[in-house]
């Protein structure tokens, strides 16, 4: 197991490095004059070029680059040219918020996805499987941000069941933060009304974000179960006269669940990237805000450091998929 993990590790590194070459070019090579923006509609150029040297921009992009990565070993991604604030600060302010509305997004969807689509198979061509085909043609059809509108007008606007937007109300001190997840730091701190009070914020969009992966994780569940289902070795045991309920709980699901792995490491990689129109819609302060407002005043530094940051869990998460499978399936590790 350690050399499989050894493995995927040093896998990692190649990958990360070309991330951040890419991203770094890409980013300086978009047409536009952050600094000339960044400085002002009355600045001169004389101005303009010693804003550009007080960020090194005049330097040759290879020598900005040796730069950059020797920052990143430090765990500095740069400073805005906007706000003049170190990136990795802002980037420690937002990113809880997003892995918070992601993680939720994504339990939703496991909860209720990989039941829902086991459910399913074993009860082929029954009302379980129509009532799971239905939902995921709904769920996958339904763009997130719409969808969330209708959250919105639903509980809201018209029940007040819920927030309309935000994180937390502006008028109540939050909870200490400890984790950056308020929910949990509420627990943390037994504080039961700061937990409910960050669990009615985080309902709407985290539910928003869910539904496309669950109708996935879903019917990937499904169709992984019904190939299981149809192996010798589940015929075998069904003639030998085990009980229904064991042989799908102990056997079946056990073997379907790796492909469905697969998919929830990407989705988990996808959700990061896309929070931008769920996190405007309901005004969540998460990365998806905070590189909307870097691309909007082109600001790049804020903007690789975001996509560095997401880019990185990613791979991160993949990661664990793949540790995933060597637990769940044995062979893989030799692979």
């Amino acid at each position: 197991m350690l050399r499989f993990i050894l493995r995927r590790l040093i896998l990692l590194v190649p990958v990360l490095f070309g991330l951040t070459a890419l991203v770094f070019a890409i980013a300086r090579l978009l047409p536009g004059d952050p600094v000339a923006l960044a400085a002002g509609p009355n600045a001169t150029p004389a101005e303009i070029a010693a804003y550009g040297r007080e960020f090194g921009l005049d330097r040759p992009l290879l020598v900005q680059y040796g730069s950059y990565l020797a920052g990143l070993m430090r765990g500095d991604f740069g400073v805005s040219i906007y706000t003049r604030r170190p990136v990795s600060e802002d980037l420690a302010a937002y990113l809880p918020a997003t892995l918070e509305l992601v993680f939720s997004a994504m339990l939703i969807a496991i909860l209720i996805g990989i039941p829902a689509g086991l459910a399913a198979a074993v009860w082929r061509g029954r009302w379980p499987d129509y009532v799971s085909r239905v939902v995921a043609l709904g769920s996958i059809s339904m763009p997130r941000f719409f969808l969330g509108l209708l959250l919105q007008l639903l509980f809201a606007m018209w029940l007040g069941w819920l927030p309309l937007g935000g994180r937390y109300p502006i008028i109540e001190d939050p909870p200490a933060l400890v984790t950056g997840f308020l929910t949990i730091d509420a627990l943390i701190a037994r504080d039961i009304s700061a937990f409910w009070i960050a669990l009615q914020h985080l309902a709407m969009p985290a539910i928003a974000m869910s539904l496309s992966p669950l109708a996935t994780i879903m019917r990937m569940m499904r169709a992984s179960t019904l190939e299981v289902m149809s192996q010798d070795y589940v015929l075998t045991e069904r003639a030998l006269g085990l009980p229904q309920r064991l042989i799908v709980l102990k056997y079946v699901a056990r073997n379907a669940i790796s492909a469905t792995l697969t998919v929830i490491g990407l989705y988990f990689g996808w959700l990061l990237g896309g929070t931008v129109l769920v996190e405007t819609v309901f005004d969540w302060p998460g990365l998806g805000l905070y590189a909307t407002k870097a691309v909007v005043t082109q600001d790049f530094m804020p903007v690789i450091g975001v996509t560095l940051v997401i880019g990185t869990l990613f791979v991160l998460a993949n990661f664990v998929i793949d540790l995933l499978y060597g637990v769940i399936n044995p062979k893989v590790r030799y692979e």
